[in-house]
């Protein structure tokens, strides 16, 4: 027993040395996340004040009165201060759509992954461990970072002599398992706020909405003659910031989708290779050395 716990502490530090590394990760994909939406928002009040609050697009040349016929920048800096975040959600949907995308780009590989696990089935067909490491390192990617270890475990269990068959399968099911996990963390990084975005820029959508309705109703309660000019604005601001709630929701839905249907296929891609592996063992490598004794 003493020499078995021997063994196993000097495995348990590896683990301990890799979790800094996985922090600094996330650490910066936080840091990244959060200079984006800082951007982001300076980006859109930049946009907000000095392009569609420019007095050329409005009468007189003063973003106070209405806007020009047909000249859409007046009519969208009418929907008042909400527009500028909404704007925001809609950049920060775009660059963090960008950003995934490139994400799941690198995680494929230099290759599809339909052609990198099919030439790891047949490497595996032929009992090429060697060739199918090998193939591995040229594609690169999350996936081949888990298949690859896999066969690295293969490897290490096809010479081990005092396992029996079922716990060298086990072991090689859960080097795949331990990888995975470490990896597609970072594929879903950054979803969730795609995902939040998606329902909060309805609901500020909605927020907008209600104001310029309430500027609307204003300019209606007035004694006299109803302000024309303040009616036509609220009703501006509610319908410009329906708009671009729904739409930079819609965007957002879309997105979110998508790159989740994207990530399932790797997982699929990475289930099929990682069952190819343990089959290929359990049928090539189980059995046990008993020629020593125990």
């Amino acid at each position: 027993m003493e020499q078995k716990n021997a063994m196993n502490k000097p495995a348990a530090r590896p683990a301990a040395a890799a979790a800094p590394k996985s922090e600094s990760k996330g650490g910066g994909s936080s840091s990244f996340a959060v200079i984006a939406i800082l951007a982001a928002f300076v980006v859109s009040v930049l946009i907000f004040i000095f392009i569609l609050g420019d007095g050329s697009h409005f009468q007189g040349g003063n973003h106070d009165n209405n806007p020009l016929a047909g000249d859409y920048f007046g009519v969208v800096y009418k929907g008042g201060p909400v527009v500028p975040v909404l704007m925001t959600m809609f950049l920060c949907v775009f660059i963090f759509s960008i950003e995934r995308a490139l994400t799941i780009s690198r995680a494929k590989g230099s290759k599809s992954i339909e052609t990198f696990v099919r030439t790891i089935r047949q490497k595996l067909n032929v009992n090429d461990i060697t060739g199918a490491i090998a193939t591995c390192d040229q594609q690169k990617g999350s996936v081949a970072n888990v298949v690859r270890a896999g066969l690295v475990k293969y490897q290490e269990m096809s010479r081990e002599r005092n396992m029996e068959k079922d716990q060298k399968v086990l072991a090689i099911q859960k080097e795949i398992e331990e990888s995975t996990a470490l990896e597609l963390p970072m594929l879903e990084k950054n979803l969730v706020i795609i995902s939040t975005l998606a329902s909060v820029a309805t609901l500020t959508g909605l927020i907008g909405t209600v104001l310029g309705m309430i500027k609307a109703f204003s300019a209606l309660a007035q004694g006299g003659a109803p302000d024309a000019v303040g009616l036509a604005n609220g009703i501006s601001e509610a319908l410009i910031n329906t708009a671009l709630g729904i739409g930079t929701s819609a965007l957002a839905i879309v997105a979110y989708n998508f790159f989740t249907s994207k990530i399932d296929e790797l997982t699929y891609s990475i289930d099929e290779a990682g069952f190819s592996i343990i089959q290929t063992f359990a049928a090539q490598h189980g059995e046990t050395d008993h020629s020593h004794p125990a």
